[in-house]
């Protein structure tokens, strides 16, 4: 049977605190100019049968025509893609369930021409060569500096006060930067999961990047982290063996996964470990030793750049032993001995199947996946449609079971509310992180837990704001946070030109006792002020990093109750309890919504007339949101 999402506090009072605050509250609004949406009528909508029997749990067996209908199409769109609105739903109800999943599974065929994403242009051609020869230490750029070399692409100046601050002061603006850009960055690809044609494909990409993990943190290089989505999305369905290898020799994964360390004779064991622990076979089902031999298969792979470089003479030509066989492997040969383990397949499927279906799945139907898998020579595309058709996809236990992912929540909710654009309020960088899933910065290489790690009191309360916010924006709600300068930079320059008049009238008597020791020059005040290179570092990236839009969503509930036809609260509450969610609400809760907009109205008649109808409206939705149940798909 379901098991229903439990929250402390009962659904109904939940339910009506929700709507005490929204009718308490005098929200200002600013309703945005939209062209009114064609959508389908909610008198031609007809749901059908959602959940399946409780037979159907644990059953592979396709499910036929005669067991198709719009709410199951929903809930595989919401599933296999992040929701849409009724038009799109009503395409896949039309068709058979056949047809359906492959349109979703084989999606190249479809155009999909989505903008690249525009960069501000923040590296000069000298720091776009010093990509792959990072300095690894604050420390290391002072004494480059001291030596006379370029530290991205700026040198010492020759002599007099803090001649080692341009030194400084770009070492920082190497570090603000692409954190910024970065912020961008993550904007780019909810847009990508927002105007998709192929929900499908950005959905496999939020899955691979949860399972091979890289933080932008460590990286803080957005060209090779979007470089490695690009990777998964273009292998996002394809065969497991082209996946590996890839990822193996991604550049982002080397640099966060230290493979750039792993030489002959000092083998890094960071990769290997987790190619096998987080990648592919689980705990249990590899020794230490394996990770040690696999480690020196691994060494000389690193990168140059962008690119990835196979260095020879940086690798180990031993022999070596590796779960149960002999001989000089490289990585491909580690990576194909893996594939032949048992543990593989049921690795993945248990957790593609978590993904996608529930948290939970019996010994004996992973089993059958893994079995499917590999006999498909872990092609994913068969794998993916046997799920996607089964019964048990659509069984009680898997209908409307599944907690919203940050990134599910955010994106689904724009595609049914009509959003054609990611909108900057509120912004997804900050909401993102707010709700536990940032996207680029996973909390380590393990990934999201994701399930009911998605909800905590404080998580609880951001979705209700996210929510407010994306509705009924303030009008103040202005500013990027990311970009505001904090308030310990701003005076910097002018406590360090008192430092400088200092430094300047007691020059003679510091050349006197001028530090010898590499050790002691880093800490040479004289030669940079530390707290102003923060400063010109961090506004120097605030000028170069292109702004984020902070416009509300192009929301237009109006033109969407009056495409669909609608004519009374009665209607109304049911088109669009049918539109966002997927679990059916409780009879109580639609008389309570019902009752709330004969309230707002006067009556239960639509006035399309009425200045204060989208309003309204947007109230609705605000509670239809607010309930527990708008957590789960």
């Amino acid at each position: 049977m379901r098991q229903k999402l439990k929250l402390t506090g009962r659904r109904a009072g939940a339910f009506v605190l929700a709507a005490i605050m929204i009718t308490a509250l005098a929200y200002s609004w600013q309703a945005p100019v939209a062209e009114a949406e064609q959508a389908a009528a909610s008198k031609t909508i007809k749901p059908g049968a959602a959940e399946g029997p409780p037979a159907w749990i644990n059953d592979l067996a396709p499910i036929s025509r005669r067991d198709w209908s719009y709410a199951r199409a929903a809930h595989l769109l919401e599933r296999a893609g992040f929701g849409g609105a009724p038009e799109e739903i009503q395409r896949l109800a039309k068709m058979t369930p056949q047809q359906a999943v492959n349109y979703l599974v084989d999606y190249e065929s479809i155009e999909n021409k989505l903008p690249p994403f525009q960069e501000s242009g923040i590296f000069d051609a000298a720091m776009l060569e010093d990509v792959d020869r990072r300095y690894e230490s604050f420390g290391d750029g002072i004494r480059a500096g001291y030596q006379g070399r370029a530290v991205y692409g700026v040198k010492a100046n020759a002599g007099g006060v803090r001649r080692l601050q341009p030194v400084v002061d770009q070492s920082y603006y190497r570090l603000f930067a692409p954190r910024f850009e970065w912020n961008r960055a993550q904007v780019y690809l909810a847009n990508r999961m927002l105007i998709t044609n192929r929900p499908l494909e950005e959905k496999m990409w939020l899955f691979w990047h949860g399972h091979f993990a890289n933080e932008n943190r460590k990286v803080n290089e957005y060209r090779l982290l979007l470089q490695q989505y690009d990777t998964l999305r273009r292998l996002a369905t394809a065969n497991f063996r082209e996946m590996l290898v890839a990822v193996s020799k991604d550049p982002a994964m080397l640099v966060y996964l230290d493979n750039r360390q792993n030489v002959k004779g000092h083998a890094n064991e960071n990769y290997a470990r987790e190619i096998l622990e987080l990648f592919s076979l689980g705990v249990g089902n590899y020794t230490e030793r394996d990770i040690k031999e696999a480690a020196r298969a691994f060494t000389g792979w690193t990168n140059t750049g962008l690119k990835f470089t196979d260095r020879a003479d940086l690798h180990d030509n031993g022999e070596k032993v590796f779960l149960g066989e002999k001989g000089n492997f490289n990585g491909e040969q580690i990576i194909d001995i893996i594939l032949k383990q048992k543990a593989c397949a049921e690795f993945i499927t248990r957790k593609l199947y978590r993904f996608f279906v529930r948290e939970e799945i019996s010994p004996e139907l992973n089993a059958q996946l893994a079995a499917r898998l590999r006999e498909s020579k872990y092609e994913f595309k068969p794998l993916l449609k046997t799920i996607f058709l089964s019964k048990d996809f659509y069984s009680p236990a898997s209908y409307a079971t599944q907690i919203k992912s940050p990134a599910q929540l955010i994106v689904s909710t724009w595609r049914k509310l009509g959003v054609k654009e990611a909108p900057g309020i509120p912004n997804f960088t900050e909401l993102c992180a707010s709700l536990g899933q940032e996207i680029g910065d996973p909390p380590n290489v393990k990934g999201w837990d994701g399930g009911r790690a998605w909800l905590n009191p404080s998580t609880m309360l951001q979705r209700a704001n996210f929510a407010r916010q994306l509705l009924l924006p303030s009008p103040e709600a202005d500013g990027y946070a990311g970009r505001i300068i904090p308030e310990r930079y701003r005076d910097a320059d002018k406590e360090a030109e008192e430092r400088d008049r200092m430094a300047t009238m007691g020059q003679s008597m510091i050349a006197s006792t001028a530090p010898t020791t590499a050790a002691q020059k880093i800490n040479s005040a004289p030669d940079y002020d530390l707290k102003l290179g923060v400063r010109n570092g961090y506004l120097k990236a605030f000028a170069r990093v292109k702004e984020v839009s902070r416009t509300p969503a192009n929301i237009n509930l109006t033109a969407i109750a009056k495409g669909s036809g609608l004519k009374t609260a009665d209607d109304t509450v049911d088109y669009f309890l049918l539109r966002l969610l997927r679990p059916q609400a409780a009879e109580k809760d639609r008389a309570a919504l019902i009752d709330f907009l004969k309230q707002q109205w006067g009556g239960a008649q639509i006035n399309y007339d009425s200045a204060e109808l989208e309003k309204s409206l947007r109230e609705l939705a605000h509670l239809i949101m607010s309930m527990p149940e708008y957590q789960l798909t």
